[in-house]
């Protein structure tokens, strides 16, 4: 009943994480122009057709086969996707025949989405760039299932768990991050089992892993938290590894020991049920959970526990869920767009703050 990201937004995103020099949107000049102007800071340069009135009416194949050209002459690119909007989609319009007539250079990836393409899930838009890569021979059919299996988890995950489930869900700003912050910090002083789990997706790691990389030996030099995350950097498109190989590099130089791997930046669907098994296993008493908290089935665990997300209508259902604090980050995609290190949360330095008192 809320609006949520659709699979317009979701193609922009993949076809970034493909490294793309350029997208052109096929549409309206104002169709997903947010996302379009947080890509630039990401290195991705966003153009569009302006589809206008008349164009809804009579068509605007010329118009792409024009932006194409121009984005040629304009950035020379290696690699150029093309994303369907609602308007172009709608009145059928042949992204494949324009590229055959723009003739330029780059290899191009026509992804035929628009915002309610099969369910309205965004996830939907993230599936068709992977089918196009297969096509172009920049992924293999079997990462492209591994991907698609993802992708369909996470729908999965968010209808049952999260945001998708079809009711209105209130926006809230969680708990207070003082009064968690000292929670954590006294059960670490107190010697309890503590476990720190990154289980995040793509950019906003940058924003999440600040939590885990503070000084917590600094409380008990005898009781470190143990650190679960999903950075296996051989696993997903080159951005996505590239981020996990960027935030192991420097939680290590930090002095930041991950102490299990879960699965990829793209796995969380899946590397949280891993996180869960390793939790029962060590028998933690205290954990913290960032990014996409939800994944994790932390009704199955008897104990205190944060959930950090950076969503304000997830805030509702992870209580819902059984976690006993949540804190909501903001602006995660904001923030980390465009940089290739951790960046400040406001939970982490509310922590550092809190630590320095003690």
């Amino acid at each position: 009943m809320h609006p949520r990201p659709s699979p317009i937004a979701a193609s922009l995103y993949t076809l970034r994480d493909f490294n793309v020099d350029v997208v052109i949107l096929h549409g309206p000049h104002g169709c997903c122009f947010r996302t379009g102007r947080l890509l630039e800071s990401d290195g991705v340069r966003v153009l569009t057709t302006a589809m206008s009135e008349n164009d809804f009416i009579f068509g605007a194949s010329q118009k792409l086969e024009e932006t194409l050209k121009k984005a040629d002459e304009l950035f020379s690119p290696k690699l150029v996707g093309i994303v369907g909007t609602c308007a172009s989609m709608i009145i059928g319009e042949d992204l494949k025949e324009a590229i055959i007539r723009a003739n330029i250079p780059a290899t191009v990836l026509p992804v035929e989405s628009h915002g309610g393409f099969g369910d309205g899930d965004n996830t939907e838009g993230a599936i068709m760039v992977l089918e196009a890569a297969v096509k172009k021979g920049l992924i293999s059919q079997e990462e492209s299932i591994r991907q698609i299996n993802m992708l369909q988890l996470a729908t999965k995950i968010e209808k049952t768990r999260g945001m998708a489930q079809g009711e209105y869900i209130p926006p809230s700003f969680g708990d207070d991050k003082v009064v968690v912050a000292n929670k954590l910090i006294n059960a670490l002083k107190d010697g309890k089992n503590v476990a720190m789990v990154i289980n995040t997706k793509k950019e906003t790691t940058y924003l999440f892993a600040d939590i885990i990389n503070l000084p917590y030996n600094d409380i008990n030099p005898n009781n470190k938290p143990v650190i679960i995350a999903n950075l296996d950097d051989n696993i997903g498109l080159p951005r996505i590894k590239n981020h996990a190989t960027n935030i192991t590099n420097e939680l290590k130089e930090n002095g930041i020991e991950i102490n299990y791997i879960t699965g990829g930046l793209d796995e969380y669907p899946a590397s949280a049920k891993k996180a869960t098994e390793i939790i029962k296993e060590l028998e933690i008493e205290f954990v913290v959970v960032v990014g996409v908290p939800h994944a994790l089935t932390i009704e199955e665990l008897d104990i205190d526990s944060v959930a950090v997300t950076d969503g304000p209508r997830i805030v509702e259902p992870l209580r819902k869920l059984g976690y006993t604090y949540v804190i909501a980050e903001l602006d995660a995609h904001s923030k980390t767009l465009g940089t290739y290190k951790i960046v400040d949360s406001d939970f982490g330095n509310i922590i550092r703050e809190e630590i320095s008192k003690k």
